[in-house]
Order: C-alpha cells, then sequence, then structure tokens
C-alpha cells in the first residue's frame, strides 16, 4: 500500500478530529409535536393529576378513621378507669367498717374471719380485679390506637408530600402544555401594522367574516359546546347582520344554564378575551356585562334571560 502524503494525512486527522468532538446526529431536530398529540398529552395529564387528588383524599379518610378509632379507645379508657374508681371506694367502705367492727387482724385488702363478710369482701375483690383488667385492657387499645395514628399519620404525611410533588410536576406540564396550545391559536387576517383590524366582508354560506369564522372554530376546537352557535341574523342589530358575531348557547328555550355550563360559559369568556390581541375580537358580552379588553362592566336590563346573555356567550370581531 503507497504510503499517505503529509497532506492527506493532515486532512484525515482533521476529519477524525472533528468526528470525535461531534458526534453524528439527526439531519433535523426532532419535530414539533403537533396541536392534536399536545391535547393528548394534557388530557393524559388532567387524569393523572385526578387520580393523583384521589389517593391523596382517600389517605386523608384513613388518618381520620385511624384518629376516631384512637378517640374511642381514649373514651373506654375513661369510662373503664371510672369504674374501677368506684370498685376501690366500695371495697375501702368494706374494710373500714370490718375494721369499726374490731376484725383488725388482718389487712384491710385480705380476707376476714366472718364468712359472711369475707364472702361480700372476695366478691368486691373480684369484682375490683376484674375491673383493673379491663382497665390495663383499655389503655393497651388507646396506646395501640395512639400508635397506628401516629404511624399513619407519618406515613400519610411522607405520601401527601410525594402526591403534592406529583401533582405540582404535573400541573407545571399542563402549564407548558397549554402555554404551547395557546401558541397554536392562529391570527385572524386582516391586521394592520399599528395593530388595528381591516374591515372584512362577509362571505360562505354562513354568511360570516373569515375573522369570525376562525374564531368561531377555535371556540369550537378547544371547548365541548353543549348546544348550537348562533353568528349570523338578518334584521337584528349589532354586529349579527354583518357577519362579524357569533352566540354559544349554554342552554336552550331562554332557561337558565346549569352550573356546568355557566363555569364553561366564563372559561369561554376568559379564553376569548385572552386572545383578543390574536383573533380580532371586538368585545365579549356574558351575565349581563360586557368587556372590550379593559375590564367587566355591567349593562342594563333588556327583560329576559336570552336579551341579557345569562344563556349565551356573545363574541364580536373587528
Amino acid at each position: 500500500m503507497a504510503a499517505l502524503s503529509p497532506a492527506k494525512l493532515a486532512i484525515g486527522l482533521i476529519v477524525a478530529a472533528a468526528i470525535a468532538l461531534f458526534p453524528a446526529t439527526s439531519a433535523a431536530a426532532d419535530p414539533k409535536p403537533t396541536e392534536s398529540e399536545l391535547r393528548a398529552q394534557l388530557k393524559q395529564l388532567n387524569s393523572k393529576v385526578d387520580k393523583l387528588i384521589e389517593t391523596y383524599n382517600l389517605k386523608r379518610v384513613e388518618l381520620a378513621k385511624a384518629q376516631e378509632a384512637a378517640e374511642s379507645a381514649k373514651d373506654r379508657l375513661a369510662t373503664a378507669e371510672q369504674t374501677l374508681t368506684a370498685a376501690e371506694q366500695r371495697v375501702a367502705e368494706i374494710a373500714t367498717l370490718r375494721y369499726q367492727a374490731g376484725e383488725s387482724s388482718l389487712p384491710g385488702l385480705m380476707v376476714p374471719d366472718s364468712s359472711g363478710g369475707a364472702l361480700v369482701l372476695d366478691h368486691l375483690i373480684a369484682e375490683q380485679q376484674a375491673v383493673v383488667q379491663s382497665v390495663a385492657k383499655a389503655r393497651d387499645d388507646k396506646k395501640k390506637a395512639a400508635e397506628e395514628a401516629a404511624a399513619l399519620a407519618t406515613k400519610i404525611g411522607g405520601d401527601t408530600a410525594e402526591v403534592a410533588g406529583q401533582r405540582d410536576e404535573a400541573e407545571d406540564v399542563i402549564d407548558d402544555i397549554k402555554k404551547k396550545l395557546q401558541d397554536l391559536v392562529p391570527f385572524g387576517t386582516g391586521r394592520n401594522s399599528d395593530g388595528s383590524w381591516a374591515p372584512e366582508l362577509p362571505a360562505g354560506s354562513d354568511n360570516i367574516t373569515p375573522r369570525t369564522r376562525l374564531m368561531k372554530a377555535q371556540v369550537e376546537k378547544n371547548f365541548s359546546l353543549p348546544f348550537d352557535v348562533g353568528c349570523f341574523r338578518a334584521g337584528s342589530s349589532g354586529e349579527h347582520p354583518l357577519g362579524r358575531a357569533c352566540d354559544f348557547m349554554m342552554s336552550t328555550g331562554g332557561s337558565m344554564p346549569s352550573a356546568v355550563n355557566n363555569a364553561l360559559g366564563d372559561r369561554i369568556a376568559e379564553w376569548a378575551l385572552k386572545n383578543k390581541g390574536r383573533l380580532g375580537i371586538k368585545y365579549v358580552i356574558w351575565r349581563q356585562r360586557i368587556n372590550q379588553g379593559s375590564g367587566w362592566r355591567a349593562m342594563s336590563d333588556r327583560g329576559s334571560i336570552t336579551e341579557n346573555h345569562f344563556d349565551h356567550v356573545h363574541i364580536s370581531m373587528n
């Protein structure tokens, strides 16, 4: 084999060094997750958080039951101690009576000569011993219950800290995914360099503007809507006949929405205001209030649930 020239040898050494310093990588960076993938991750993490909270609550219930058992044992002990005190007093009374009767040759709690008195005293002493045994058992039960409650409290404390840490971690990831989803909300068409919005004409079979259509599609993508959405409406005031407004119904028949749908309406209104600058939203009306981007203010009473926007979120576009 012919010897390499100095120049070729130098080039070979440079290439080898470059390979050692910079290992082979993929030709392109890993692709960013799609919106559907992000939403799937978000759903999984929400389920994870729900399970963690459920575990936390179950452990709290276990601790409460252990504490109740300890309190019950404490009550049993107090009752047994009262019974013991009463029995001791009765034995002392008999011993005193026998002493006063002249039978003092034996200690007060020993069996006296009189067979009748002895039977009574034996009975009381046996009763006292039984009560002492019940007190001892009650004390043992109390100690055991207290130890079990303390051990469970320690375990639950550790488990709760672990669960809370996992929950916080999951919620951090959820917040990150929500931010990524927020970044995926598109910008409406027709925005000028100064931040204003160029007028748009309604088009299509739905008779709404492209910005309105985009806003409606984004709300439907981000929320599970319980009822129909109404946009174009001829012969009315405001932006509806211009194709620049939609009503997202939270109930039907002019009735008040359920608590669940009220909360949903709150979230839709909040989301719309948050994306006001992206989509070209002009204002939001919900629950007899209007928000044009500078906070909610009350509106006058128009006479009905629907006219006061209690049953739908109204979103108007520029």
